[in-house]
């Protein structure tokens, strides 16, 4: 594990911030690459006083903005059917799809912030978000700010515990794993307010 954080650490390092923006571009996209081991490396080395962190956060969110407006006009210009027809080529199928699309319907234009939240959604919710011909603006604007808290977490959680290096290095698979967890109880308590008022 620490030789994994080590070659992201120096990755991160050496493409700089066009390299968080890219490779969180692909994660926001329909490839499945995960953020954090993208945006914590980052907060680390903002830790080192090797980036800025505002810097670093900011390129983290317009990625994943660029990313899911790939999605969305892709969805948009090309239809479901095609879609699905050449989604299985980057692990994407019709079950997702419907999946994407019942959570879309069940919790509106919304879904495209809280969706950015949840892992797998994250990287698909704009696909229904644009066949449904979601307001543009509306769009960016949810989807920026679900990535931007995302983001920022991640960052800063690198930047914090970029103090101890030894510490993100040993446990940072279960740090990965503790965030899931706090965004899978997030969207369980959302979803029990929303039938709450039901």
């Amino acid at each position: 594990m620490q030789s994994l954080v080590d070659f992201l650490v120096v990755s991160i390092h050496t493409f700089g911030y066009f390299g968080i923006f890219f490779l969180m571009f692909l994660e926001s996209s329909f490839i499945p690459f995960p953020s954090e081991v993208v945006m914590i490396p980052a907060g680390y080395l903002a830790h080192l006083g090797q980036m800025n962190l505002f810097i670093a956060i900011l390129c983290g969110v317009l990625g994943s903005l660029a990313g899911a407006l790939l999605n969305y006009y892709l969805a948009l210009f090309l239809g479901r059917e095609i879609l699905i027809k050449f989604g299985k080529y980057v692990f994407f199928d019709e079950k997702t799809m419907i999946k994407m699309e019942n959570f879309f319907a069940k919790h509106g234009h919304i879904s495209t912030f809280s969706g950015r939240l949840i892992p797998v959604v994250r990287q698909y919710i704009s696909l229904p978000a644009g066949l449904g011909r979601m307001p543009l603006a509306l769009f960016c604007l949810y989807t920026c700010l679900g990535a931007g808290i995302w983001v920022s977490i991640l960052t800063t959680l690198g930047y914090f515990l970029g103090q101890n290096e030894a510490l993100l290095k040993e446990y940072l698979h279960w740090i990965t794993f503790g965030l899931a967890l706090f965004v899978l109880f997030s969207v369980g308590l959302y979803v029990a307010l929303q039938l709450r008022k039901k």
